[in-house]
């Protein structure tokens, strides 16, 4: 299993199987149901059991199952490249598929490398991210990552990542100036040397650490520095696009124009898998000439049947509103978190959308952090203590501080929220 301690089940404890699901809800092999608070991995961003995209999986395989998109095309992937870049900001027109969220930052780090060799500065191959975020497992991404704890099994890593403060404003000190994290970039960049920086790798809510949402201004100043310096600035938004933060791009929720997007899971609502780089056509421009290549490629890339699948989630998207439903609602979902602040163990509720986090402390008053034992024993046994009331969700530690993450499939409303409150309060209290 992926990202699990394979030592902690053992005769007593079984893997749970989920075997069906509905909605915002599923159901495990013994027929328990389960609200899903994690939206399967911040990813099915429209809900389980939509027959639709199944039908239009269906129809594509009897159509074309399968042929790459190596110097070929087929119908699906251009229709559905043509609607990616349509609502796309800005002139982000050009559109590479991938076969998930690892494998597109690690394209947009290439193409930022290979961009940059075009035009003759080869020496551009660093990339600044920012500390605790998390951008993937292939060896580039895990060089942008920054939880230490994911990298030491694997290095040396691939080299060039640099990393920066996050925007975590509520372990800021009161007297820091809320952009100090967007100039730390400038400061890095000048630092490392600004011929040598290829890239800014963001996301526009940063997930590990907690939904770390932007200071006001935030972007806009990063995009300054980018521009001052001839750096790419890549939103990496394998989460936080598809509606999650109530528009179809984070970056439109926080008004900045990055020259890359990186997408996956809810472009499909996770029914296939799927992922895609977003390039500006100024990106595209050192690769159009005669015997030029952007020398990359996956065999599954652009596959037929997740273009298909695709399509059809896009078409429930737009029938349904779901960005806009998630606009109208995330209020609701604020204020139904923020109920829980009568919890001592409740230190803060943060995040925008459909996303957000809870941090669990010693103190409310001081802020003051849970010992490093604690802290363990909470992330080890609050999981299963929430699975039993109902809910599924994350309980995360990678940045020193408990968590709870929730982040429910769009289609949520009022009547979630309280399922979601029911399995939290109890749980929390005994903290």
């Amino acid at each position: 299993m992926h990202f699990t301690r394979l030592g902690g089940f053992d005769d007593d404890r079984e893997v749970p199987i989920i075997v069906r699901g509905e909605g915002c809800h599923v159901y495990d092999a013994h027929g328990r149901r389960y609200l899903d608070g994690l939206s399967a991995l911040f990813c099915v961003n429209a809900g389980h059991g939509r027959e639709e995209l199944g039908e239009a999986a269906a129809a594509q395989v009897r159509e074309l199952g399968f042929f790459q998109a190596w110097a070929h095309a087929h119908p699906p992937v251009i229709e559905l490249a043509e609607r990616v870049a349509a609502l796309a900001p800005g002139d982000l027109n050009r559109v590479f598929f991938t076969s998930g969220g690892s494998e597109a930052v690690e394209s947009a780090l290439k193409l930022a490398r290979a961009f940059h060799r075009a035009r003759g500065d080869a020496q551009r191959t660093k990339v600044i991210a920012r500390r605790y975020a998390y951008h993937g497992t292939s060896l580039g991404a895990l060089g942008a990552t920054g939880i230490p704890q994911f990298r030491t099994q694997f290095e040396p890593l691939a080299p060039g990542g640099c990393h920066v403060p996050n925007t975590n404003a509520y372990r800021r000190a009161a007297e820091e100036d809320p952009l100090s994290c967007a100039d730390a970039i400038e400061e890095r960049i000048l630092f490392e040397g600004p011929d040598t920086v290829a890239a800014v790798l963001l996301e526009p809510v940063q997930n590990a650490g907690g939904c770390l949402t932007p200071p006001p201004g935030y972007f806009q100043r990063v995009r300054e520095i980018c521009d001052r310096h001839g750096v790419l600035l890549i939103s990496d938004e394998v989460i936080c696009s598809w509606g999650r933060l109530g528009e179809y791009f984070g970056c439109q929720r926080y008004g900045y124009q990055p020259d890359m997007i990186t997408t996956a899971k809810g472009l499909t609502s996770a029914y296939a898998p799927m992922g895609a780089v977003i390039a500006s056509d100024r990106l595209a421009e050192p690769f159009l000439a005669d015997g030029a290549m952007f020398a990359h490629g996956f065999t599954f890339g652009g596959h037929p049947l997740c273009a298909a699948v695709a399509l059809a989630n896009l078409d429930i998207f737009e029938r349904e509103d779901l960005c806009g439903q998630v606009r109208a609602r995330e209020g609701e979902l604020r204020e139904a978190l923020e109920r829980l602040y009568d919890i001592p163990a409740v230190g803060d509720v943060r995040g925008d959308g459909f996303f957000y986090a809870i941090e669990l402390v010693a103190d409310q008053e001081t802020k003051a952090r849970f010992p490093a034992a604690r802290v363990k024993e909470i992330v080890a046994t609050l999981p299963g203590e929430l699975l039993a009331r109902g809910l599924l969700t994350r309980v995360d530690d990678r940045a020193g501080d408990p968590l709870v993450l929730l982040c429910p499939p769009l289609i949520a409303g009022p009547e979630e929220y309280e399922e979601i409150l029911a399995a939290l309060r109890p749980t929390l209290e005994q903290i």
